[in-house]
């Protein structure tokens, strides 16, 4: 989420309770104080030791209920907001209440009945935990910080049960991911290694494009796209998937964009922080989206890279680099939308809110009305500020932002939840966007487009009526699981 990396934390509570958490709990069993005999059923194990974990702390308070504390990002105790655990030993209809007791944000989605995702090893597709089971609420037993308590009855005794903030998606299944994609061999696909994290994981970029353009005379249309700067943002990944999918699909929109533009997609900014389990901040502790304005080669390498390879292309005379797309999660709104940068020429504010005002057409979940342009100081840091800046009048640079919980559709006042294949459609959408914003539609051959109506790809045709609520206009602060419903 691009914001006030101060904004809504607790700063009476900066240490995330009375003891520093420093690791994840690892295959802890949590028993009854004073309990000396033998494990039993219902003794319940959680563990937070694998990819993308967190769990710092367990307290035992009785027999039905648990104090679960986040662990802090590392090296940075200030971020407390994302977790990812199992549970298993459960006794069969054992009915708990967890109790997640140190965010140090207050102001959160928890409050509009968001709820964490659950699966289980016999039921591995994750869902939302059902709204009337989750409360949130000032706590007076944890000096009135705000708590997230949820009500689970476990129903099969060999299970190992998963809980966490949001669908995770971990560094292994982007390699996973790319992998697959490179055994395709697309000759319109480049995978490479643009440089390495601080623990050594790869920083991959792709290129996708007609193999054409990339001969070296030939003048270059470039939009570049970013995911995971803050790792626990993990829909900035679906979505990024859903774009990533679209453009190397067989749909004719699709191939028009390869002939048209080079997509140029990082698709995890910070995999150190993904890997770790962190919320907002890298293995050092650094927010990165804080940094684009003199990364270190050694703090903040995959930064450092991804920035000199954008400068690189700003300074070749045959790249126009007409677009940057920061793709994050937002943890108070709903709905996706944008955040762009306020300029002194009217006319180009203008030019820079059509992209907003296509994808809202394309996209049902996509909400012009959220979508501002803003200046803030505490912001300069961010990509899309700082590139703004960098970049001549002909480059747009936009944050873009989704619901780590919904989406309201125009004229509807219930919010649908997201799913990862809704933000998967966010992402197909927003690749489609481009073809309408370079008014390339009188180039797709009708007669293959027939194959496609009822494919996977929303936003096929201009007919949909994206987020509209309120007065239309986009805003300018100038000043400005198969586990049962119990």
């Amino acid at each position: 989420m691009e914001e006030n990396s101060r904004e809504h934390l607790d700063t009476d509570n900066e240490a995330g309770g009375e003891d520093a958490l420093v690791g994840n709990v690892n295959k802890l069993m949590v028993t009854p104080p004073g309990y000396t005999g033998p494990p039993k059923k219902g003794h319940i194990i959680f563990d937070a030791c694998f990819e993308s974990g967190n769990l710092g702390r367990v307290d035992y308070i009785s027999e039905f209920e648990f104090d679960l504390f986040i662990r802090p990002d590392t090296c940075n105790p200030r971020f407390r907001v994302w977790f990812n655990f199992t549970v298993e030993n459960v006794r069969e209809t054992q009915r708990v209440i967890f109790n997640i007791v140190n965010f140090s944000k207050t102001k959160s989605l928890y409050r509009d009945g968001m709820s964490p995702v659950v699966k289980s090893t016999s039921r591995p597709k994750w869902q939302r935990l059902p709204a009337k089971n989750v409360y949130y609420y000032r706590c007076p037993d944890h000096r009135r910080n705000y708590v997230m308590s949820f009500a689970f009855c476990f129903d099969r005794e060999d299970d190992v049960y998963q809980f966490a903030y949001c669908y995770p998606y971990t560094y292994s299944r982007l390699q996973h991911y790319l992998a697959s994609l490179e055994r395709r061999n697309l000759d319109y696909l480049q995978r490479e290694q643009l440089g390495l994290s601080v623990q050594q994981r790869r920083l991959d970029l792709l290129t996708i494009t007609n193999p054409a353009h990339l001969n070296q005379e030939r003048e270059k249309r470039v939009v570049f796209l970013t995911a995971r700067v803050h790792p626990g943002e993990s829909p900035a990944s679906f979505i990024c998937q859903g774009v990533i999918d679209f453009l190397v699909s067989q749909h004719p929109i699709a191939q028009v964009l390869r002939d048209h533009v080079i997509f140029k997609i990082v698709p995890m900014l910070n995999p150190d922080g993904v890997y770790l389990g962190n919320y907002r901040c890298s293995l050092m502790g650094f927010d990165l989206n804080r940094h684009w304005q003199d990364p270190s080669p050694w703090a903040h390498p995959t930064l450092h890279a991804v920035k000199q390879l954008i400068v690189q292309m700003n300074q070749d005379p045959k790249v126009s680099l007409e677009f940057y797309i920061d793709v994050h999660a937002h943890s108070t709104m709903m709905n996706g939308f944008m955040y762009g940068n306020v300029f002194e020429e009217e006319e180009r504010g203008q030019r820079q809110a059509v992209f907003p005002r296509l994808l809202c057409q394309n996209a049902p979940d996509f909400s012009l009305s959220s979508t501002s342009f803003n200046r803030d100081v505490v912001k300069a840091g961010t990509g899309r500020r700082f590139l703004g800046g960098l970049l001549d009048d002909t480059s747009y640079c936009y944050t873009l932002e989704v619901s780590f919980y919904s989406y309201l559709t125009a004229g509807s006042t219930s919010p649908v939840p997201y799913t990862e294949d809704g933000y998967m459609k966010l992402g197909r959408n927003v690749a489609r966007t481009f073809v309408d914003y370079y008014k390339l539609n009188n180039l797709i051959d009708e007669s293959k487009l027939t194959g496609h109506i009822n494919s996977p790809f929303d936003g096929t045709s201009t007919s949909h009526q994206g987020n509209n609520a309120g007065n239309g206009k986009v805003k300018s602060d100038r000043k400005p699981h198969g586990v049962r419903d119990y």
